[in-house]
């Protein structure tokens, strides 16, 4: 499975400068799944509160709030609010792009 894992990182790397944030974010979910992970995202925000973090990732212990972007991309002014104020609330918060695949896949599976 670490196997695999390195070489999915080094396929996602290649393609980080293309994938767009619906296309990583499926990945995230897969991963996630696979390895265990109860999953939250809402799938039409218009009646959400502005910026909340994309995913919910849940397993054992451990919640984490994930922010998903391209490459390029960057907060909003909600998303870097919502991200401050759970920090703020002891909570473990992340901003994942596609070039940080291995370190997402190693934070899925427990080895980091």
């Amino acid at each position: 499975m670490k196997q695999e894992a390195i070489a999915i990182a080094e396929l996602r790397a290649r393609e980080a400068r293309t994938m767009t944030e619906k296309t990583f974010q499926a990945h995230i979910i897969q991963r996630a799944k696979d390895s265990g992970w109860m999953v939250y995202h809402t799938w039409r925000s218009i009646h959400s509160a502005a910026g909340f973090p994309d995913l919910v990732l849940v397993r054992d212990t451990r919640i984490y709030y994930a922010e998903i972007k391209t490459e390029r991309g960057k907060l909003t002014p909600g998303q870097t609010a919502w991200r401050d104020a759970l920090r703020l609330a002891g909570q473990e918060t992340h901003v994942w792009r596609p070039s940080m695949w291995r370190e997402i896949v190693e934070i899925l599976e427990g080895t980091k």
